[in-house]
């Protein structure tokens, strides 16, 4: 008996789509098949279904009509501030929702998510495809078994040199609601959170930075227009949890530091600490924990892996593995890897960075909450 497969609808055709879900989706076909496109510009969406659609794959322009559909799934891939009005518009019409990192380009906007998820039913997730990497895999296996002890500080790292996205809709602050902070800071302050299994913020005092917007010269992906660039080049922001724990988060897309670590995370506990390295000063990804052993102080990092000739291995892209488990979850009823309450608790921090940077003050958040 065959098995049967997810009708997927995609909204949103645009750079995260073709770069990560739909070349996923389309290794995934034992799962699922992609039946329905929406994008704004529909001459992308029809791109996108010619290549990756079944024959009979349907086109819109306006996501409403592809909701009207007899659909498993959507996976929102949409600028930002869309994010939450397309998601609660599919749970409440019976879909299964993926929606890409952040939630919400604010916290009032995610907890409307939230609640219409609470009604629906449905499954719900946030695209955080960096939980999937082998790394990070490792490095949530020694804190859930207590290998670093009680983690009260971390640094959660995000940041480029000059890497500032000069494509799509990125500086333009009314679509994204921000600029590094909600669009690489998310990933790093998820992994950290993560890590930690730590979700109770208590406060959070930030700093955004307008410095960089005419100092283009060496941008990995060229020169932009200084007129456009509406977002800030750098925030930073110090968040204390109810425990007494402290995170710091660095998030940047252009400064003059020579470490750039992005989608990396530093963790202090009371038996180790441990460094998940990423980012453009490192040609690879790497894990290092640091500790004393047998009365000296070491350093751990795994084995760089040698090439076997005509053997490429098994490895999977993050990407791929994020969808597998995805649609594992639908079919299977269990929880997808990345849970709605978590998700929520990063925009949540996100937004209060921005809020505290904007009057001055710390944000504390309601201990009730």
């Amino acid at each position: 008996m065959e098995k049967r497969k997810l009708k997927i609808g995609i909204i949103g055709c645009g750079g995260i789509a073709n770069q990560k879900h739909l070349p996923a989706l389309s290794q995934l076909s034992e799962y699922c098949e992609l039946v329905a496109f929406s994008d704004k510009k529909i001459e992308r969406a029809q791109k996108a279904c010619d290549k990756f659609g079944t024959k009979e794959a349907q086109v819109f322009a306006n996501y409403e009509d592809l909701l009207k559909l007899d659909l498993d799934a959507v996976h929102v891939l949409t600028p930002n501030v869309d994010h939450s009005p397309i998601t609660i518009k599919a749970l409440e019409s019976g879909k299964h929702v993926l929606c890409e990192k952040p939630m919400a380009d604010n916290t009032v906007a995610a907890q409307k998510m939230m609640d219409a998820w609470k009604k629906s039913g449905k499954k719900f997730t946030i695209g955080y495809q960096n939980r999937l990497r082998p790394e990070t895999q490792s490095l949530k296996k020694a804190c859930d078994q207590g290998d670093l002890g009680d983690i009260y500080y971390a640094r959660a790292h995000a940041v480029r040199r000059r890497a500032v996205p000069t494509w799509g809709v990125f500086p333009n602050k009314a679509l994204q609601g921000g600029g590094p902070l909600i669009d690489i800071g998310t990933h790093a302050l998820d992994l950290t959170l993560w890590m930690m299994q730590n979700y109770e913020p208590k406060s959070v005092s930030g700093t955004v930075f307008h410095k960089m917007a005419d100092q283009f010269e060496g941008n990995l992906f060229g020169p932009w227009d200084p007129k456009t660039f509406e977002v800030e080049d750098s925030a930073m922001g110090m968040i204390h949890f109810k425990n007494g724990a402290v995170v710091y988060l660095e998030a940047s897309w252009a400064i003059n530091l020579r470490d750039a670590k992005e989608a990396a995370t530093t963790l202090c506990g009371t038996k180790a600490g441990a460094e998940l390295i990423s980012g453009m000063s490192y040609e690879g990804d790497d894990l290092v924990f640091n500790r004393a052993h047998h009365g000296l102080l070491t350093e751990e990092s795994k084995t760089k892996g040698g090439a076997i000739a005509y053997f490429a291995g098994t490895k999977k892209d993050p990407g791929y593995l994020e969808n597998k488990q995805w649609l594992e979850a639908i079919l299977e009823d269990k929880e997808p890897l990345v849970k709605p309450e978590e998700a929520f608790v990063v925009t949540k921090i996100l937004d209060a960075i921005y809020q505290s940077a904007k009057s001055g003050k710390e944000v504390i958040f309601d201990e009730s909450v």
